[in-house]
């Protein structure tokens, strides 16, 4: 029954999803090698160095007002994005900290520090960027090209597409879409993993939030996307990584 259903899910969110949870069981516990915290690049692909973060792009720094002022944006203007003001957005929402060892420390939480989160671009109008898919690189700060457009009707066109027909999110300056590698927290937490990631979600989106609004941006959380067509268009596998969130992030 669907309220059945519905109960067990509500269980689920609970703290009563640790109790079982055996962690000599997991990979962790069994001491395999812990799962890499970015994927790798291929070897037709080179890095664009992003600019050093630089605190001058904000507008607004009264914290204040911009928690009071925070509001989802469906509605951009024309103006492109600087490259300068496209590091603070990635630094802010997966931007590296420290480094100790093979751990990394960022500037959002997660549970166990495991993020398992791909940070992927869908650029439209940034400074001195092609129009196309880019993945960034949080240990290098910069950015790799996944897939270059030509036409850039075509890959508005795709992207309202992975968008569920929602056309302001193909009308937006940059198209971020969060995939995770469930593996990166299976390591570690077993069955509590989807919660997990689902927790930490929040906090990259709420980050996304603060960083646009602190530069004159606006963004729209989104979770009703269409799947298969959003993992088609970064090409991922849809199983070991597929997309979790999106948010268009532009100008107001």
């Amino acid at each position: 029954m669907v309220k059945d259903k519905l109960v067990e899910m509500r269980e689920y969110l609970t703290a009563n999803t640790w109790v079982n949870i055996d962690f000599k069981q997991s990979d962790q516990g069994k001491k395999i090698e812990m799962p890499p915290v970015q994927k790798a690049i291929r070897t037709d692909q080179e890095l664009i160095a992003l600019p050093d973060v630089n605190p001058e792009v904000i507008q607004t720094s009264n914290y204040y007002d911009l928690v009071a002022n925070r509001e989802s944006r469906r509605q951009f203007t024309d103006q492109e994005l600087s490259m300068t003001e496209l590091s603070f957005l990635l630094w802010a929402t997966q931007g590296v900290r420290k480094q100790t060892g093979k751990h990394v420390f960022r500037n959002v939480p997660s549970a166990g520090n495991r993020h398992t989160f791909e940070t992927y671009l869908a650029i439209n109008r940034v400074e001195s960027l092609a129009k196309g898919i880019y993945r960034y690189l949080p240990l290098e700060h910069a950015l790799v090209l996944e897939t270059e457009f030509s036409d850039g009707a075509e890959l508005e066109e795709e992207m309202k597409q992975a968008a569920n027909m929602q056309s302001f999110f193909a009308s937006a300056a940059v198209g971020f879409i969060w995939t995770t590698i469930p593996y990166r927290m299976e390591w570690r937490y077993l069955d509590c993993t989807a919660k997990m990631i689902a927790i930490d979600a929040g906090h990259v989106c709420q980050n996304l939030y603060l960083a646009a609004g602190a530069i004159g941006c606006g963004t729209c959380a989104m979770a009703a996307y269409n799947q298969a067509k959003a993992d088609a268009l970064l090409k991922v596998d849809g199983k070991d990584e597929f997309v979790v969130y999106m948010a268009p992030v532009g100008k107001v």
